[in-house]
């Protein structure tokens, strides 16, 4: 314990983030670092407690209080060494996580948790620095060969663990680049490309072999993926939205939010794109749907110089403190104001899309809403909505984009060619503790094995996946997991 003390002695603080007024005119990162000695002062936070519920909360199993030990000490190694050992990424889930391990924390309980997030971003941002992450490429080579269909968090996490075991890996992505989700939905004031291709270039000096621009059931015939390769993955992600069909979805201005935030990514990487121009300089936005992809479009329609931007949500607004329905230390469905809303956004609850209204020749000009009033359990929680009389108006606006989760994997192409089976959500059926489809070798993870979830979910499910390919092509597996009873497993 780094001092016993510590969590007494200091307030959780955050590192300094630029003004929304100067952050607008680029796509930097604009979340400072700590100091040295504040630093120090958060992971003193730490209280070590009996029992650590952080790693519960934390799908990867991250040993937190070790590491927020070690960097009390300085030890960067250690920190590092710890960090490392369950999470690939800590460079990504350090900037883009929204932190389960802190709604568990048990300091949380009646004070601010533990900066567990930022604590985990500075110790890798200082290992690079310090010269601690270093390619390692297995000396030896099984003979096995692994084919990893999609280069997303999941794809790029069970490549790595893969490629550790001493296995040939070869990461297929249909895109330009590397990165799914990392490099072309979430924009680059969260998270800067060349973190990404950072680790991409250390995963290629390792030894694994990226194929770009070649979609696996097109380019390459499903066929030849399962004749060529000894094991398949796959970790093509959950890309299917959820659309509004709605008088007047086809007008043009309405678009899905990864079409979107594809695009002005691509934009932003000087990357070429095909798809038609989507720039909202000077118009007024309504973003359809209130979680994380929603937000991105809001921060990038600033940054594009929109007029207006409008957010809204069909369910209530959530409350700003836990419930009797959200006890610790599970992870809390709170009112959460993001960067990108500090930027400038109206913001509504409890509102429903009716038509998507027309300017006579194709464009979008207004979206007809109206307000709902939801029904609610004994706890607080909504069950069934109604429309309120009377509310029914049209809000301005020249763009639309639908930010409503998604719903499944792509099925037409290799999902059909594979013979896979699906399970009732349309994702690829494949068992938690074996990640084994009902093809003999081939596995699933991430988002297109269990739907839509976080970038922390899909490295712990490509890690897991890992684990299974491995004991399928070698009879046993070192490599670790977040169970513990099997973190030792040789």
């Amino acid at each position: 314990m780094g001092k016993i003390t510590g969590f007494k002695e200091y307030a959780r603080e955050l590192p300094q983030k630029r003004s929304p007024e100067e952050r607008v005119n680029d796509y930097k990162e604009f979340v400072g670092t700590y100091s040295e000695e504040k630093l120090n002062e958060q992971s003193a936070r730490c209280m070590n407690c009996g029992i650590p519920f952080c790693h519960n909360g934390c799908p990867l199993g991250n040993i937190i209080p070790e590491f927020n030990d070690a960097v009390y000490k300085e030890n960067w190694e250690e920190a590092y060494r710890i960090l490392s050992s369950t999470n690939n990424f800590p460079e990504f889930t350090g900037r883009i996580c929204p932190a389960p391990c802190e709604s568990a924390c048990v300091l949380g309980i009646n004070k601010p948790a533990v900066a567990i997030e930022e604590i985990e971003k500075h110790i890798i941002e200082i290992a690079f620095a310090k010269g601690l992450v270093t390619s390692k490429a297995p000396f030896i080579r099984s003979g096995k060969t692994v084919a990893v269909i999609g280069s997303g968090p999941a794809g790029l996490a069970a490549a790595a663990q893969l490629n550790k075991a001493g296995h040939t890996v070869t990461v297929f992505e249909r895109d330009a680049q590397a990165g799914g989700l990392l490099r072309y939905g979430i924009p680059d004031f969260k998270l800067e490309k060349w973190v990404v291709e950072r680790r991409v270039k250390l995963m290629e000096e390792d030894g694994i072999i990226f194929k770009y621009n070649t979609e696996v059931g097109k380019d390459i015939s499903g066929d030849e993926i399962m004749r060529t390769f000894d094991a398949v993955v796959l970790s093509g992600g959950s890309t299917i939205p959820r659309d509004l069909p709605v008088p007047g979805r086809d007008l043009k201005g309405v678009y899905f939010a990864m079409e979107f935030l594809k695009q002005s990514n691509q934009r932003v990487s000087n990357e070429l794109y095909s798809t038609e121009e989507i720039f909202v300089e000077g118009k007024d936005v309504i973003v359809i749907g209130g979680g994380d992809t929603g937000s991105d479009c809001v921060g990038t329609s600033n940054r594009q110089r929109a007029k207006s931007i409008t957010q809204f949500e069909l369910m209530p607004n959530p409350p700003a403190q836990r419930t009797d329905a959200m006890p610790w230390p599970t992870y809390p469905m709170l009112l959460k104001t993001t960067s990108s809303h500090e930027e400038g956004c109206e913001r509504f609850w409890g509102i429903s899309t009716k038509e998507f209204i027309g300017d006579g020749k194709g464009n979008l000009k207004a979206v007809k809403v109206i307000d709902v009033e939801w029904e609610t359990d004994f706890l607080g929680r909504p069950l069934k909505f109604s429309e309120v009389a009377g509310s029914e108006r049209e809000l301005p606006a020249q763009y639309a984009f639908l930010a409503m989760g998604f719903l499944h994997p792509q099925k037409t192409g290799l999902l059909e060619q594979l013979g896979v089976d699906l399970d009732e959500r349309g994702n690829v059926k494949a068992k938690e503790g074996s990640y084994q489809t009902n093809i003999n070798k081939v596995f699933a993870a991430g988002d297109m094995r269990r739907g839509q979830s976080l970038v922390v979910w899909a490295i712990s499910e490509g890690r897991e996946a890992a684990r299974r390919v491995d004991q399928f092509l070698s009879g046993s597996t070192a490599l670790e997991s977040k169970d513990a009873e099997s973190m030792y497993a040789f």
